[in-house]
């Protein structure tokens, strides 16, 4: 495989930075970093692509805080200038990590997503009579640096890109040489390849007829239990082996049982929300709902918030639901 070389020069051209820019300013023009870089837009575009062409850059200015949607998650965001960063990178280096994807991953890809990746799954579960779902315990903690680090290697030739890349993944550890932190775009791409040799090692090596992932959450499906159960023995023992990851015990199932994925239930045929994301939309939907009427949010950040919800939920048989909550209707 020709690995990428040359990169760098595009990554700082200030075209590119600025674009960047404009990318990581979206939804946030009205805090005080991004209005203090846009002040000096020129100069702080040269800092960047001086640091960058030197391969040393300024990371690990991170601000962490706590989610809980649906579980508890500890976000670790960079500082805006890193997202630049972030960005700038990406703009540039998301082809060549794309070509390494196989069709069937579907996190941080144009054209794909997460209601692609469910459509996909429905058409299995339509196909085939059993199921296997794999989740990986503590995914992004447990990454290792060293593996990922000879990863990149393996795919860009840039060694200055590589410098940038490492000191990214050296800012941020779990434990010694573990773990990415979740929230950066960095860390979404990384983390989709990492698991892109387990793809292949699925797809090539043990020939499973029909897979599914988005980023940590993997489906395999076959008409005969005892060889996905074999399937996924194998793949478990690479994952653990190769990639120093843990898998969760194994949930498998008759197809027909339903597939829990990505916050659905999925039945050859129809599509349900999940307990918790229904709770979910319950309870988002009367807080954006109050939040409007106590004249808190515009009816443009209103629909900012609610409309995703509205995709979410009617991706699924939900029309009951949405009749019930009858003001999604207006914009829906």
């Amino acid at each position: 495989m020709k690995r990428e070389n040359d990169l760098m020069p595009l990554v700082a051209d200030p075209d590119n930075i600025r674009l960047a820019f404009w990318k990581a300013r979206k939804a946030k023009e009205a805090k005080k970093e991004v209005a203090d870089f846009r002040r000096l837009l020129d100069d702080n575009v040269l800092l960047l692509r001086n640091e960058l062409l030197l391969g040393n850059v300024r990371v690990g200015q991170y601000h962490y805080f706590t989610i809980h949607d649906p579980k508890e998650r500890k976000i670790c965001a960079a500082s805006f200038r890193e997202r630049i960063l972030h960005h700038a990178l990406m703009n540039v280096c998301h082809a060549n990590f794309d070509k390494f994807q196989i069709s069937d991953s579907y996190a941080s890809r144009l054209g794909k997503g997460t209601y692609a990746a469910l459509d996909r799954a429905s058409h299995f579960q339509k196909k085939y009579k059993w199921f296997l779902k794999l989740d990986i315990r503590k995914y992004f903690d447990s990454i290792d640096h060293d593996i990922l680090k000879s990863m990149l290697a393996n795919r860009f030739k840039d060694k200055v890109l590589l410098r940038v890349f490492f000191q990214i993944i050296d800012s941020y550890q779990t434990q010694k040489g573990k773990g990415l932190p979740i929230g950066n775009l960095t860390s979404q791409y990384f983390a989709n390849h990492y698991l892109a040799l387990a793809d292949h090692h699925i797809k090539e090596k043990l020939q499973a007829p029909a897979y599914v992932r988005y980023m940590d959450d993997m489906v395999v499906w076959t008409n005969d239990k005892s060889t996905l159960l074999k399937i996924g023995k194998n793949f478990q023992l690479f994952i653990e082996t190769e990639l120093l990851l843990k898998l969760k015990p194994f949930c498998l199932n008759s197809t027909d049982k339903g597939l829990p994925f990505l916050g659905y239930l999925l039945y050859p045929g129809k599509i349900l929300l999940n307990r918790n994301s229904k709770k979910r939309f319950i309870s988002k939907f009367t807080r954006y709902s109050a939040l409007l009427e106590n004249g808190c949010w515009s009816q443009t950040d209103y629909k900012m918030h609610v409309l995703p919800l509205i995709a979410f939920v009617k991706h699924a048989n939900t029309y009951q639901l949405r009749r019930k909550y009858n003001g999604l209707m207006k914009i829906g």
